[in-house]
């Protein structure tokens, strides 16, 4: 799965893509279409404001925020200036607004972020020292991964790949390892969705991917090859929590052509596994 740089690789034709997918690496909560006048809540008006801002749009004018938010400009400007005196949006210079300091503050107190990324870094950087190559860790939202993690090397393979950045989870080694622990009813409908497809080897029927699905259980290890750009394989494996339930998964993405599963995969479960551990998970003997 290559992951990086600035340009994502186009999307080849499939019958994957659903009505309004949005591109892989990118959020999918836009703002809903509404209009100033579309009955709300004022908590529902104040989450809108914020949810105005996405990666595609980091910066924005008080008339941006309005429009993306479907809120009266008198409306917007009350919310906005709520949010920028408690901190949650910050002013620049130019008169445009940002997601401020005390939303990040908050951030860092979720299980499944700074967290969790807190306890898994040491295992990162042993794995990534042992590699060389891209090292990531992602959870689950949705029918997507979220990477909260990445460490690079200057030579390691490109990867379209960001903190914060979803992806398909079909499409990737840390989605298919997190798929696969899902349930079976979960995976059953995940199956039978639309599969995005983005290059030749991507895995977009159902039968295929439900064969991946059960290899990642046996083997204990996802593999996916070439799945987002031809270039590169990834490794991943799946993090358990406490009561053993999967909750991340841990991957290395190395280049196609010198890819060595066999040798990738103990280290990569060994970094899994110390992350599971970490987060209190004991294997039953």
């Amino acid at each position: 799965m290559g992951l990086s740089g600035s340009r994502l690789p186009r999307p080849a034709p499939c019958r994957s893509r659903a009505p309004g997918l949005h591109p892989p690496g990118t959020s999918t909560r836009e703002p809903l279409i509404v209009t100033p006048d579309t009955p709300r809540s004022a908590p529902a008006r104040l989450l809108s404001a914020l949810g105005a801002f996405d990666l595609e749009h980091p910066a924005l004018s008080l008339t941006d925020i309005a429009r993306r938010a479907g809120l009266s400009l008198s409306t917007a400007h009350r919310l906005v200036g709520a949010l920028a005196e408690w901190g949650a949006l910050e002013r620049d210079e130019r008169g445009l607004y940002h997601v401020g300091l005390r939303l990040w503050e908050l951030a860092a107190l979720a299980p499944r972020g700074p967290a969790l990324r807190q306890i898994a870094l040491p295992y990162l950087e042993d794995l990534y020292e042992a590699t060389h190559e891209n090292v990531q860790l992602a959870v689950r939202d949705g029918g997507e991964v979220v990477y909260i993690e990445w460490l690079s090397g200057r030579s390691a393979v490109g990867v379209h790949i960001r903190v914060g950045a979803r992806w398909p989870l079909h499409a990737t080694g840390v989605g298919l390892a997190l798929l696969a622990h899902g349930g079976a009813e979960d995976q059953e409908a995940y199956c039978a969705g639309p599969l995005a497809s983005f290059t030749p080897y991507t895995v977009t029927e159902p039968a295929g991917l439900r064969r991946m699905l059960a290899e990642v259980r046996r083997t204990g290890v996802a593999v996916s090859s070439r799945q987002v750009t031809e270039d590169a394989l990834s490794v991943a494996a799946p993090v358990h929590d406490p009561a053993g339930a999967v909750v991340a998964a841990v991957s290395v993405v190395v280049p196609y052509a010198d890819a060595q599963v066999p040798v990738l995969a103990p280290a990569v479960r060994l970094a899994a596994r110390g992350i599971s551990r970490g987060l209190g998970w004991r294997p039953e003997p």
